[in-house]
């Protein structure tokens, strides 16, 4: 290992250590106090429900850990949007798993955690993955409820995806565990099976106090809508247990007698390692990501055997194509290649930039995968489409569009890892969020943006400092460093991943070496949908 290999490995490394860090705090959830006190109930954490149901042998898959990472400080923040979610196996079946953190304001929902719910729920109907809820909620967080509560994507779409998932044959499971509360009780009942814990568990549409005000009936949580009174009076649900792990252990029992899945049918045979250690990852990618380097260093650590069949090597070269296996399963990998590299025109090419040729090599690429029936994986470090008169006059607008079409119109799973830049337009055409991937995930060197923050940096700051130059204010050259340097520290924050992880523009930070780990259960999800729709492309310019 050369000294840059070791100062680039350092640097991957420091980062990755921030974002473990960083975990460790979100994984405390409302904090120390709020898990004592719920132990104190004899209930377990959201974390602990999920460790306990699911097979320790083998991998859960935590989906938006960092949601609502920075965002509503004056409410106290909301670690992980209120909700622990993520994909892992009960009794052998992958399944979607969903549970409220009853640490996080009472387990609450937050606009983030609408949309997390969504997400999750997103991923069930994708895959035709079962779902399993641990319901431990308050309900709306009312302080912000114009933001959760009315529109399409808001919390009345969660009961709206129940009934849809019912309606295709989705295994929903609904443990309540604690609260459920108004417009949250309908989500066990639109669940296949309600279970229950007996002392904690409560399901109704109003609470004790709110029914005395309402119609001044006076009646404890417990008779208005405990375990008892669900299971034999009302009949809404169908099991109680005296424990939480009585509780869990029946669903595991659920599981191991649900049938088996049709599949879609994806290629996959007997995995072999990388012959590149995926240890060795973490030195491919240049500090900062400030140099070219080849794309094809991180594909060999990823690839079974470390084999990659190149499409078209020699043309379009500054993206790169080809089938390869990935812990078995037959992929199909476009990646931006960042090394500066000759065109067949004998034309230098700027690495991580997409080119005409590029884009036309990569559409045809994509056609191919969905006629194979190859789920994709996008490899993201792009600035964007080569811009300039040549360019312009070579159509690559068209060209563009093309790729852009295959992208979109892709039936075939999509997973999408953005290593290093997601810039512009490039984003979009190499299956950024906006294009439906079954999966997105980032490294924590990922950058998400329009531009490079220094061009969009400069940019704004130009013109601010010409309009305030149009009112007549003077600037002096300290005073316009200043702004520059604030609108950069602003849009540097807002191209960070974990700015994108909060948002849930992927679906996690993670460590480049479980990226192989992460694309194979990924395709494995996908697999359990085998109701892959016919390729269409619909107009192209050629």
């Amino acid at each position: 290992m050369n000294l840059e290999t070791n100062r680039n490995e350092d640097w991957m490394k420091l980062m990755l250590s921030e974002v473990n860090r960083q975990m460790e705090k979100i994984k405390l959830g409302g904090g120390k106090k709020s898990m004592e006190k719920q132990r104190e109930r004899n209930k377990l954490t959201a974390r602990e429900r999920i460790d306990y149901l699911c097979d320790k042998e083998l991998p859960f898959v935590e989906i938006g850990a960092f949601a609502g990472y920075g965002m509503y400080e004056d409410e106290g923040g909301c670690p992980s949007g209120g909700t622990v979610a993520g994909i892992g196996y009960v009794s052998g079946r992958q399944c979607v798993i969903v549970a409220n953190d009853q640490t996080v304001k009472a387990g609450a929902w937050f606009p983030i955690t609408g949309k997390k719910n969504l997400r999750m729920q997103e991923i069930a109907m994708e895959n035709r993955l079962p779902v399993i809820y641990l319901v431990d909620s308050a309900g709306v967080f009312l302080p912000m409820q114009d933001e959760i509560f009315p529109d399409k994507e808001h919390f009345g779409r969660i009961f709206r995806n129940n009934a849809r998932m019912s309606a295709m044959g989705i295994t929903q499971i609904a443990a309540v565990m604690g609260a459920c509360v108004a417009g949250g009780a309908y989500l066990p009942i639109m669940s296949d099976e309600t279970l229950m814990v007996e002392g904690n568990g409560s399901i109704f549409l109003a609470g004790s106090y709110l029914v005395k005000a309402a119609i001044g009936e006076e009646i404890d949580n417990e008779t208005l809508g405990g375990a008892v009174t669900h299971t034999e009076i009302s009949g809404i649900a169908d099991y109680k247990f005296s424990t939480e792990k009585d509780c869990l252990d029946h669903i595991k029992k659920i599981m191991n007698k649900t049938g088996a899945p049709a599949t879609a049918g994806f290629d996959r045979i007997a995995a072999k390692d990388p012959l590149k250690s995926i240890d060795s990852i973490y030195g491919v990618i240049p500090e900062g990501n400030l140099k070219p380097y080849d794309m094809l260093d991180i594909i060999e650590r990823l690839a079974d055997n470390s084999e990659f069949d190149q499409f078209k090597k020699d043309y379009g070269k500054t993206i790169l194509c080809g089938y390869a296996r990935i812990n078995g399963w037959a992929v199909g990998i476009v990646a931006n290649q960042r090394l500066v590299c000759k065109s067949k025109k004998g034309e230098m090419q700027i690495g991580g930039v997409i080119y005409n040729d590029s884009a036309d090599k990569a559409a045809r690429f994509i056609m191919n995968c969905n006629q194979k029936k190859i789920p994709l994986v996008f490899l993201q470090d792009v600035t964007g489409f080569m811009v300039g008169s040549r360019s312009e006059h070579s159509g690559i607008i068209k060209d563009g569009a093309k790729m852009v079409n295959a992208v979109a119109n892709s039936v075939v799973p999509k997973i999408t890892i953005v290593i290093g830049n997601s810039y512009g337009a490039g984003n979009y055409a190499m299956c950024g969020k906006a294009y439906d991937p079954r999966f997105i995930y980032a490294w924590p060197s990922a950058k998400i943006a329009v531009m490079g923050g220094e061009q969009a940096a400069k940019t704004l700051a130009q013109i601010q400092v010409a309009t305030m130059k149009a009112k007549g204010k003077e600037v002096t050259p300290e005073e316009e460093k200043l702004l520059l340097d604030t609108i950069k520290d602003r849009y540097f924050k807002q191209t960070t991943p974990y700015y994108a992880a909060a948002r849930l523009w992927v679906d996690g930070i993670i460590d480049p070496a479980d990226t192989r780990k992460l694309i194979a259960e990924g395709i494995a999800a996908a697999n359990h949908n085998p109701e892959l729709e016919s390729f269409k492309t619909g107009v192209f310019q050629v």
